[in-house]
């Protein structure tokens, strides 16, 4: 699919693969089981440049463009799906600073973030989650800064990012016109970290509430104008959902993978499994839908990187469906390897709990339904 695009692509994907072949793969299983930072891959990854690969090379970075990112996070997931959240978190937390950041705060932080230190995004909340706007973090003036107080809910990697984008309530009284974007540091006294939530897939990556008790923060940390905050979030998802579509993606490639080579190794019958028609078709199917996702996240990746008019709706359409197409492959991966399939001896019942969390977070897929009736006009 990348040799649409350019040679470029394809020798991304080649040494992506390579490198998480050889030293992301090994550690995958450890990570899951012991449910650990992946720490050999975030290693791997920043010594490859690839951990943050999208900030621009004016302050570091490689300068990595919507689709050469996507197939970095797809080739990381195909191996390690934790593991891929450290490019993606990455990504996430800071489009917000490159959408609205000033020059001076790209260049303290997207600095830093090239460099290895962490950029996590805290949106959710107890109580606001598909419903956003509902939140109740505040932040309020005190002098030229700000206080900020409350807590943010299922924050990737929190505790390991250095860096945080924090919506907050500036305005109550206005709704979501009242929601500000700040930036946080790990740092910044106030900030606490709630203990690691037990979870059925990703178990690599950390996710923990963030809370902000009395953080004081200077002007310079706050990120656009006053109340463009909510409008920031949604802008900073129609790029960042593409990269969940990529992790799907990944994983079920990944799950492809080994129930092909699995179906060629068993025999069944005197004979392999594979030359059974049932599973034939279980594997085309997969096949065929894997192609489609990735079209379709392709196609929305570079309608990020040109800020097409009806980016909302295929980013929403890229999440959602490949997102279905993990789950959907990875569960027919783990029949396909029958018992051995529901056994942590094969790392397909692994991506088939890492898939489920796909169709969840960054707005689940009932949500993104939704984004995409609300675009169709987009499309004309």
């Amino acid at each position: 699919m990348e040799a649409l695009f350019g040679e470029e692509y394809q020798a991304l994907r080649v040494s992506v693969r390579a490198l998480a072949d050889k030293k992301i793969a090994p550690f995958a299983h450890d990570v899951d089981q012991a449910a650990r930072f992946p720490q050999e891959a975030a290693d791997a990854l920043q010594g490859a440049d690839l951990a943050a690969a999208h900030v621009p090379e004016e302050f570091g970075g490689q300068g990595a463009d919507a689709l050469a990112t996507v197939i970095i996070i797809e080739e990381v997931a195909r191996t390690c799906a934790s593991s891929s959240l450290i490019p993606a978190v990455n990504k996430l937390g800071s489009v917000p600073l490159l959408i609205a950041g000033s020059q001076e705060q790209k260049s303290k932080y997207l600095t830093q973030l090239a460099k290895g230190k962490g950029f996590s995004y805290c949106l959710s909340e107890s109580e606001a989650g598909s419903d956003a706007a509902a939140m109740k973090t505040g932040a309020r003036k005190d002098g030229t800064g700000w206080v900020i107080n409350g807590s943010k809910k299922w924050i990737s990697n929190a505790g390991f990012s250095e860096f945080y984008t924090v919506l907050a309530q500036t305005n109550p009284e206005l709704g979501v016109k009242g929601i500000t974007a700040f930036i946080i540091e790990k740092s910044d006294p106030g900030v606490s970290f709630g203990a690691h939530e037990k979870k059925m897939g990703f178990k690599g990556s950390p996710t923990r509430e963030v809370y902000f008790d009395n953080v004081k923060i200077g002007d310079d940390r706050r990120l656009g104008e006053i109340g463009s905050g909510f409008a920031l979030a949604m802008e900073t998802l129609d790029h960042t959902r593409i990269t969940i579509a990529a992790q799907a993606l990944g994983i079920a490639q990944g799950a492809f993978e080994v129930a092909e080579k699995y179906s060629h190794e068993r025999k069944q019958f005197g004979k392999e499994i594979f030359d059974f028609q049932g599973i034939q078709f279980m594997l085309a199917d997969m096949a065929m839908n894997i192609a489609a996702a990735r079209s379709l996240t392709y196609a929305a990746a570079v309608k990020s990187e040109r800020g097409e008019k009806d980016l909302t709706f295929f980013s929403a359409a890229a999440k959602c469906f490949a997102t279905d197409v993990a789950m959907k492959v990875t569960t027919d991966a783990v029949q396909v390897l029958g018992g051995y399939g529901y056994v942590s001896d094969y790392p397909v019942e692994r991506m088939m709990r890492d898939a489920k969390l796909t169709q969840i977070y960054e707005g689940t897929n009932q949500i993104q339904r939704v984004v995409m009736a609300r675009h169709l006009a987009d499309l004309n």
